[in-house]
């Protein structure tokens, strides 16, 4: 499995605190199945993303596990902030906070609440070269209350990560509840950890895959762990999806009710 979204670097953020507890995640990790890490340090406000800095200390954890025989490959992007200054820095270059700086970017929206003018933003990333993945919007409040936000934003080619802890049940019942109708629709494209730590927050995912082979599939399964996530740390297309559910249903009546008061406008 590919985790890409995973708080490992030690001592940038609120994940993990130092080298031992790195190594400790990524033992952790390893024994889940997981074989690729893409680490994500908060690009925001509070945690001033350096991404020259950040490779060196990835650098010296790749040392690490390799002297103490943890079998895990480290790669590097951000928890992106959709901050005007963020957003800006991204457009002109996205190199430095997407995945292996190769155009997939994490974008994590404010614990409550929805900025205004998503749309347009996600669509001048898409023109700047840059493949957003909204990260777990099952655990945002607004979204819980209405799901629906995120039709106009996947029909537009936004990409959605849920948390594996959130499908299993350990981040809420809303959280859970809302994780299963993404996946029983087909919204999700990437199972994560989004691991801060060995107890809390665990760098664990075998656990939420079963519950989504049993539920919605092995295929889907093996998209969402493995396939998906590759082709993310490695800067590829994704391959062929199964096709969403609920997405484009309405559409061709939509555009027949928009039409339709586009003429009555017009004629008045």
């Amino acid at each position: 499995m590919i985790d890409i979204h995973h708080h490992l670097l030690p001592g940038v953020d609120d994940g993990s605190k130092d080298f031992e507890t790195s190594v400790a995640m990524a033992r952790m990790a390893v024994e889940d199945g997981i074989t690729h890490v893409s680490c994500s340090p908060h690009a925001n406000s509070q945690y001033n993303f350096d991404r020259e800095r950040y490779e060196g200390i990835a650098q010296e954890l790749r040392e690490r596990l390799a002297k103490e025989g943890v079998p895990l490959t480290v790669g590097l992007g951000c928890d992106f902030h959709m901050s005007y200054d963020n957003v800006q820095a991204a457009l002109a270059d996205h190199v430095p906070f997407t995945i292996n700086g190769k155009g997939y970017l994490l974008v994590e929206l404010p614990d409550y609440g929805v900025p205004r003018g998503l749309t347009e933003t996600f669509y001048n990333m898409q023109v700047a070269g840059i493949t957003p993945i909204l990260t777990h919007p099952e655990r945002n409040p607004t979204l819980q209350a209405d799901p629906s936000r995120l039709v106009s934003w996947l029909r537009g080619g936004l990409l959605i990560q849920v948390t594996a802890g959130s499908v299993i049940g350990k981040m809420g019942k809303s959280a859970e509840k809302m994780a299963h109708q993404l996946l029983a629709n087909r919204w999700v494209h990437f199972l994560a950890t989004d691991a801060h730590n060995t107890s809390s927050r665990p760098p664990r995912m075998s656990d939420a895959r079963k519950v989504v082979e049993k539920k919605y599939g092995r295929e889907y399964a093996h998209a969402l762990c493995v396939d998906n996530p590759l082709a993310a740390y490695t800067g590829a297309a994704l391959p062929p999806q199964m096709e969403p559910l609920k997405l484009y249903e309405n559409l061709e009546e939509e555009n027949w009710l928009k039409r339709l008061w586009g003429t009555l406008t017009r004629a008045n």
